[in-house]
């Protein structure tokens, strides 16, 4: 069912207890565990996907109303290619019917909307979808919400590596030139903030190719809830642990 166009409030527990939470700048989410649910009800992979939309309806306001700054999700992967085409069909127009239902409660809620991965294999319908969704959320302010679609880790590094070879070959740049920053100004998350908190759903203990090189000092939480069943409960429990790390950076703790 279609989130309504309208402004989404925080009630003054939820302000309440943000209060008494450390709330990251940028989480990032692998939503895993649709096609667990689906055959534990006895029904098809695709009827997970499809209440796996909903849990995601929920974590963006969740997000809006917790005040996080930038959150990522791990919608498609590029090894996902590889499961029954039906099902990646289904996926597919499953994304097409969220943008279409959802995207002007989005925009209305002030959310920045980018797509990460590589749109070059995509077919030219969805290309013009994403075009047509970051520009129409270009000039939100609020949550900036990252969708990770026909990405993998590995292979954006390599598309990195890609482009600074490129540049040095051309002798636009030097290979003085070529440091931690460059390399990150060349992903998918340019002008991004690395993450604080990494969620993982479903049980699996794994980053499974997800920001792996912008998660170097990201703090892991994985949670046994599987995507469909995630809820505001589930959320702020992440946020509990990630509240009760000290994180060093690779340093150590001052002492007093």
């Amino acid at each position: 069912m279609p989130l309504e166009s309208a402004k989404i409030t925080i009630p003054d527990a939820k302000k309440e207890a943000v209060a008494k939470l450390q709330i990251p700048v940028h989480i990032g989410v692998t939503m895993d565990g649709n096609g667990r649910w689906a055959q534990a009800r006895g029904k098809p992979r695709t009827e997970g996907h499809r209440e796996g939309i909903k849990a995601l309806r929920k974590l963006v306001e969740y997000a809006i109303q917790f005040d996080v700054s930038y959150l990522t999700v791990f919608s498609f992967s590029s090894e996902n290619w590889r499961r029954p085409k039906n099902e990646v069909e289904f996926i597919f127009k499953l994304l097409r019917r969220f943008v279409e239902s959802d995207l002007q409660k989005l925009h209305t809620n002030n959310v920045r909307i980018r797509i990460l991965g590589d749109r070059e294999k995509l077919e030219a319908g969805l290309q013009k979808i994403i075009a047509q969704v970051e520009s129409k959320t270009a000039s939100n302010t609020g949550l900036n919400l990252n969708v990770a679609f026909n990405y993998g880790g590995r292979a954006e590094i390599t598309l990195a590596v890609r482009k600074i070879a490129g540049s040095v070959k051309n002798g636009d740049i030097s290979l003085d030139d070529i440091n931690e920053n460059l390399v990150a100004e060349t992903l998918f998350t340019s002008q991004i903030p690395d993450p604080d908190l990494l969620i993982r759903t479903g049980g699996e203990q794994r980053t499974s190719n997800f920001l792996v090189w912008q998660s170097a000092y990201a703090e892991l939480v994985f949670l046994e809830v599987l995507w469909p069943d995630f809820g505001e409960s589930n959320f702020v429990h992440a946020l509990e642990i990630y509240s009760s790390r000290q994180r060093r950076f690779g340093g150590i703790e001052a002492v007093s």
